[in-house]
């Protein structure tokens, strides 16, 4: 009798608690500030170090280049970018690595699609996916360069 009382005070203590719903479709859902979502490109950037590639742990990331059409400059030139979310974990390991931030987390989460082809994205696509950009990406939640443990001057 006891287990019973003591289950219906929670059932109509619930009953009587604040409802909270939220209309996903209608009102963007409001992500946290370090919720690692679809990534963005930005091609200028890329100096096709490969070390996204390199460090990603399920081989989703695949890039080539090209040399510099300008023969004054080094180094190559971005030529394709694609990214498998298919398998694609969302880890954040190429946007920490990658040493011209090229590659940056969004917040953006919505990637449902009714082929599995719908699910790799090229280079152009990722460059377009600029809304909801992270503003704190590759810091880690270090301190700040101003705030550092350096020696103070006295």
């Amino acid at each position: 009798m006891k287990g019973l009382l003591k289950g219906l005070g929670v059932t109509f203590k619930s009953m009587t608690a604040k409802k909270v719903t939220t209309s996903y479709p209608d009102e963007p859902y409001v992500m946290p500030d370090r919720f690692r979502g679809i990534q963005h490109f930005i091609p200028d950037l890329c100096i096709v170090c490969n070390q996204c590639a390199r460090i990603c742990p399920t081989d989703c990331i695949t890039l080539t280049g090209k040399p510099n059409p300008d023969p004054e400059k080094k180094g190559k030139v971005i030529d394709t970018f694609d990214i498998n979310f298919e398998i694609c974990i969302l880890c954040d390991l190429c946007t920490e690595v990658c040493p011209t931030e090229a590659i940056v987390m969004t917040n953006q989460f919505e990637l449902a699609a009714y082929s599995r082809d719908d699910l790799f994205k090229d280079m152009e696509w990722l460059d377009n996916n600029n809304q909801l950009v992270r503003k704190d990406n590759n810091n880690i939640g270090a301190p700040q360069a101003a705030k550092g443990g350096g020696k103070k001057d006295v």
